[in-house]
């Protein structure tokens, strides 16, 4: 350790050196000056690494495991890492919006730290799992979620499955470009956890002193980023990685898919109503389906990028007003839990809380008065929204056939749990 201290302040001091206008020293010797910092600096550093046992001891994750176990038990361990980045994944599923933030078991692990840690929020009340609840596919059955000053103006999305998608952009209103750049808009928002930087309000540069102040963090990342403190870009990358790694493919409908090998075939382990509710979930409004798939399409049940506003346009803190601009929705799979109980209220606003709810809406869809109305809703020329006419029995067996994406692995598995242990 003492020649890597060594190492550090002699790096500085070229660096400094080289910054400095001697007369006798030519800019060019100052080029050159700076090009043989780099290279002696790795030969100090190689040199380091090698001899210095201390330096050693510090990415040594039986080491780093005891200085965890304190905070996390045996829940944590970097010795014995859960598999977040080599997951089965279904051949069936080809959309992933991953990009060049590709899952690592030991990143996604300090993402599952972060993600239920409420030292990220100002008061230490609310952490990201506060609003996003294993047991509920990672959402909420509230209408509004409470953050530290007040609720949410939009009800909590569900994360699960969120990496299968081609849509890159999150939030109902896709306002974050990425899911690197939304692990960190809650964090800085004023109502939810309170690092704003504005009106009085602590900034991300507060929360970053607060994060590295402690030790489990430090240890960690001097472990996976070689003795660098956490920066916001490294929570946002490894919260990113934690909720990509989020994932349920052990359905009833994965079971049927994977044996009938064609959505469009009926699956042998469906009753006749999951079937017929599958064909009309698939199937466009003129071959008498419902058109569904148009905008959530299997296997992912992923959201449309070129998806507009759905005819859902309530605002939760004014029921007077109208928004026209939400145009995201989460996975259509685990809307219920595997007991078939829905894993909270539907829509941006929560205004339809039941299945029956939403599939009324879609049956008659009035887009009087929305700009934003996706053209798929439309419905036949002439009309200003859809009319698709279901029976009573045709909207229960889209309801059962929506049941069918259902896994039971997501809601227990304890790499996605808690890891503190109070």
């Amino acid at each position: 350790m003492l020649k890597l201290i060594k190492f550090l302040f002699f790096r500085k001091f070229l660096k400094w050196l080289a910054s400095k206008e001697y007369k006798p020293i030519k800019i060019i010797m100052k080029k050159q000056l700076i090009k043989l910092t780099i290279v002696f600096s790795c030969i100090l550093l190689v040199q380091s690494c090698k001899s210095d046992d201390n330096y050693e001891a510090v990415v040594d994750y039986s080491a780093l495991d005891q200085v965890l176990q304190p905070y996390f038990g045996t829940e944590v361990q970097f010795s014995n890492l859960d598999n977040y980045g080599n997951q089965t994944i279904p051949n069936y599923i080809v959309k992933d919006n991953t990009g060049a933030n590709v899952i690592t078991d030991e990143k996604a692990t300090l993402g599952r730290i972060l993600f239920y840690d409420k030292n990220l929020s100002v008061n230490n009340s609310v952490s990201c799992a506060s609003c996003h609840i294993q047991e509920l596919a990672f959402g909420d059955n509230q209408i509004a979620s409470v953050g530290i000053n007040g609720t949410t103006g939009r009800h909590s999305m569900r994360l699960v499955n969120s990496r299968f998608s081609v849509e890159q952009k999150f939030f109902w209103d896709e306002r974050a470009a990425t899911l690197e750049a939304q692990t960190t808009q809650p964090i800085q928002d004023h109502i939810e956890m309170g690092f704003s930087g504005q009106n009085g309000d602590l900034g991300m540069s507060d929360l970053l002193d607060k994060l590295n102040g402690l030790e489990y963090y430090t240890a960690i990342s001097n472990a996976i980023y070689s003795n660098e403190f956490l920066s916001e870009e490294k929570i946002q990358e490894c919260l990113a990685q934690f909720v990509r790694s989020i994932q349920s493919f052990d359905s009833k409908f994965d079971a049927g898919l994977s044996t009938a090998n064609n959505i469009n075939n009926p699956f042998p382990n469906y009753t006749t109503q999951e079937n017929l509710g599958k064909n009309l979930f698939n199937s466009p409004p003129n071959q008498g389906g419902f058109g569904c798939a148009g905008c959530h399409q299997a296997p992912e049940f992923d959201i449309d990028p070129n998806s507009n506003n759905n005819g859902v346009v309530g605002v939760l803190s004014n029921p007077s007003e109208t928004d026209f601009t939400n145009t995201k929705s989460p996975s259509l799979r685990d809307l219920f839990n595997f007991q078939g109980v829905l894993n909270g209220p539907l829509m941006h606003d929560a205004s339809l809380v039941t299945l029956t709810d939403v599939l009324n809406h879609y049956n008659s869809i009035d887009g009087t008065g929305n700009p934003n109305l996706d053209d798929r809703l439309l419905g036949a020329p002439g009309q200003n929204g859809q009319q698709l006419n279901m029976t009573t029995d045709q909207r229960d067996a889209v309801e059962v056939f929506l049941k069918t994406l259902s896994g039971q692995n997501l809601y227990t598995n304890a790499k996605w749990s808690d890891p503190f242990l109070d």
